[in-house]
């Protein structure tokens, strides 16, 4: 019987703005849609924030034995610089003035962006769709909303009419805003000339001569608009109606609130029941910004070769960092914070490591059903990673508690004990143990194995001065010996 029977999530839903209880449309299936990379430029640490998020939530509802599609599209046309339909599209832009072929800068840039979360052990999606291999489906949901009346042409390029969508329905129910207020806020900006109004957006752009990436339509040569290739996309895979769409906060409006727009003007319905949004990740307490210079991309956080990190850290360390920050909460990147985030997973990986030698008893001292369900019901808290992590290193004293003889676990007990343990360290956080070639771990486990062999020199000749001594300054940087009469082991703190 899948997990999914017994255990009851609750998604915070941005279209409500509360705590829903979730039924997927369909038992046992889940249909979940995340906005993905626009590839034109490396992928930085913001997104690596949103996706993880959404990764850990794929790994969930996977654990619980849902059959879950997981689409994550590539935006490689269409993005164009400014939100009201104004300015180059970004991919172009970035080939003219790299003087490459436009999809040699997506090829690169899509490479990149699978090997960064590669790097940090994501799962990857179901289905990748990419907008350039959708034209098609894009310019058949076009003639559908001119069909019923919500959109226009004119000139070669195609709009979707805002007002005439808000006669009968509410653009602004995502994202809590009245078009009147957007109306007071708008100036007119060169280029929307052809719109009816400011707030309508593009559809279809005509493609002025000198663009690079366009394709034939009913209207013309030209290009799809950004809003329109989600739309496409995730009705193809996941149907008129589908369970979660999920994406960064800055998402939120307009793009989400377009697709919501779009997907009732073609098919008269809305098309997601429950919007999750990730939030920001700051730096420094700051917004990242190249702009400013405040920002670190992945490979320099990875490498340490940057201004605003003591050293480099480990992809399950910035992982473990990440996962200990609901989703919905802005994070604050600081190497005060990675540094210690670093010391609790080397903390929780050391007490995974001694599971498998721990002895059993003839009783359980310790509620272990109690505790494992304490881990779902944190997760089933709209993914509350924090709390599942609270929970895990009252496992690691349970752990430490059984090896000192303190507390017993039954065979049985001990195994739901280390399973569970595993599931969620491995497969729903989706951390891993760190090797001895990553973070210098072989050379601090030799540096502390000789440090060991001189303290037991040091013993055998009586100078308990110089034995202590390394003992203690051991200890203030977090190793702590420990003495048996199988020898002196060591463990980071």
């Amino acid at each position: 019987m899948p997990l999914h029977n017994d255990q009851h999530i609750k998604i915070y839903n941005t279209l409500s703005g509360k705590k829903e209880d979730f039924k997927p449309i369909n038992n046992g299936h889940i249909g979940m849609y995340v906005c993905g990379p626009t590839v034109y430029s490396h992928v930085h640490l913001g997104n690596v924030r949103t996706f993880m998020s959404f990764d850990i939530v794929f790994r969930y509802l996977k654990h619980l034995g849902y059959k879950v599609r997981y689409v994550r599209n590539i935006t490689d046309a269409g993005h164009l610089e400014n939100d009201a339909d104004v300015g180059e599209d970004k991919i172009s832009k970035k080939a003219r003035l790299e003087e490459l072929e436009p999809m040699e800068v997506v090829q690169r840039y899509t490479v990149d962006f699978h090997n960064v979360l590669n790097t940090f052990n994501f799962l990857p999606p179901s289905i990748e769709p990419t907008a350039t291999g959708h034209i098609i489906e894009q310019i058949e949901l076009i003639e559908t909303i001119i069909k019923n009346g919500f959109a226009y042409q004119v000139n070669g390029s195609v709009y979707f009419d805002v007002h005439k969508f808000n006669e009968t329905k509410d653009y602004g129910i995502l994202s809590k805003r009245k078009l009147e207020d957007l109306i007071h806020n708008t100036r007119e900006l060169d280029g929307q000339s052809d719109k009816k109004n400011p707030q309508d957006f593009a559809l279809w752009k005509k493609a002025e001569p000198q663009h690079i990436m366009k394709w034939p339509s009913p209207w013309g040569d030209g290009f799809p608009g950004w809003h329109l290739e989600c739309t496409a996309m995730s009705t193809k895979y996941l149907g008129d109606q589908f369970d979660i769409h999920g994406g960064g906060m800055d998402l939120k409006f307009p793009h989400h609130e377009c697709e919501i727009a779009q997907n009732e003007a073609s098919k008269g319905k809305a098309p997601v029941n429950y919007w999750m949004h990730a939030n920001m990740l700051q730096l420094n307490g700051q917004r990242m910004s190249k702009s400013t210079g405040n920002t670190v991309n992945p490979a320099e956080l990875l490498s340490g070769n940057n201004n605003f990190f003591s050293k480099a850290y480990a992809p399950s360390v910035i992982r473990f960092f990440i996962a200990q920050s609901s989703y919905r909460s802005v994070l604050d990147l600081t190497d005060a914070g990675l540094l210690a985030s670093e010391k609790g997973f080397y903390r929780l990986m050391d007490a995974v490591s001694k599971l498998e030698k721990l002895p059993s008893g003839s009783t359980s001292t310790i509620d272990v059903q109690v505790w494992k369900q304490s881990c779902y019901d944190a997760m089933n808290d709209d993914f509350n990673s924090p709390i599942l992590i609270a929970h895990l290193f009252e496992a690691v004293k349970y752990i430490h508690q059984i090896k000192e003889g303190q507390e017993t676990l039954t065979d049985k007990d001990l195994n739901v004990f280390k399973t569970t343990i595993k599931a969620f360290v491995f497969d729903v956080l989706g951390l891993e143990t760190i090797t001895k070639t990553e973070g210098g771990n072989d050379k601090l486990s030799g540096a502390v194995e000789l440090l060991i062999k001189l303290r037991q020199e040091a013993r055998a000749n009586k100078d308990f001065a110089l034995s202590d001594q390394i003992r203690d300054e051991l200890a203030a940087m977090g190793i702590v010996l420990k003495d048996s009469r199988e020898g002196t082991t060591f463990s980071l703190n």
